[in-house]
């Protein structure tokens, strides 16, 4: 089966002629079932963790994230969310219901949050390192702050306190911290174990996300092959998935993940339903 199981619906809103976009080009590039996976930053329920665990001082980074904060957030509670994927199921699309939550510091009420709704899947991504959203272009100049021994450790720690929460399914775009090309001249084995270690305790997929590919400066699929041969040989699974926040990109360079899987030995991705797994065939 060919699935995208990573994209958000966040930049247009909870409307059918909107979405129905994602379904279009799902059916272009002959996929079998997509799954949408909203932001938790885009659920009210969410609201105070970002607010207790991101720096929002008067530093570049605090003003740049205040001001994100107040842009397009916490726009729906989660019971809207649900319903409004219930409704295109019930109007016969192929798709699950998932989300993706940031790495908060706080699992025990992430878990309190989640607890109360229906999932097909949890994807668990890290988003901030100390507090700092990492991945955003306009305060790319924390970057030069920080060695990137510090950046590693910090990344293989918040995914180590991810997975020990036992909340997840599937780990987002694994490694995406070389996305803006800042890359280490020394042996990172050590934080791939870690992190490979970490998803095969919890029982963790692996996803094989296509946007760092074609939305950031290191354009390459994530995880980069040297966590692929790692998590190859601790026989994770894999999901596949465009990362799309707009309806044209949905499905975007799937079939190029696919035969990037493949070429590690990849034969089967899961499919989720009700938080229960199946191995389907990759592709």
């Amino acid at each position: 089966m060919k699935m995208d199981y990573h994209m958000h619906f966040e930049h247009g809103a909870y409307d059918f002629d909107w979405v129905q976009g994602f379904f279009d080009a799902a059916k272009q590039r002959g996929l079998d079932e997509i799954g949408i996976s909203e932001h938790s930053h885009g659920f009210k329920e969410f609201a105070p963790l970002y607010y207790e665990d991101l720096i929002l001082d008067d530093s570049p980074v605090g003003t740049f994230q205040k001001q994100w904060l107040k842009k397009k957030k916490f726009m729906y509670t989660l019971d809207q969310y649900i319903d409004f994927m219930n409704e295109l199921k019930r109007r016969g699309h192929a798709v699950k219901t998932g989300i993706e939550v940031c790495n908060f510091q706080n699992q025990e009420q992430v878990a309190a949050i989640l607890g109360k709704y229906k999932f097909d899947y949890i994807i668990g991504s890290i988003h901030f390192l100390h507090g700092w959203a990492y991945d955003s272009a306009e305060i790319k100049a924390e970057w030069q702050q920080h060695s990137l021994t510090e950046i590693y450790t910090w990344y293989a720690e918040e995914v180590e306190h991810l997975c020990a929460s036992g909340l997840y399914d599937v780990l987002g775009h694994p490694f995406n911290i070389r996305l803006f090309r800042f890359l280490p001249d020394f042996d990172v084995t050590p934080y791939l174990l870690r992190v490979a270690r970490a998803l095969r305790k919890a029982h963790m997929a692996v996803d094989i996300n296509t946007g760092t590919f074609y939305r950031y400066p290191i354009a390459e699929i994530s995880p980069y092959p040297d966590f692929m041969k790692i998590a190859a040989q601790y026989e994770l699974p894999v999901i596949t998935s465009s990362d799309a926040h707009e309806p044209e990109d949905c499905g975007r360079y799937v079939d190029d993940a696919i035969a990037y899987a493949g070429k590690f030995g990849w034969t089967q991705s899961l499919r989720f339903t009700d938080r229960r797994r199946e191995l389907v065939p990759l592709g």
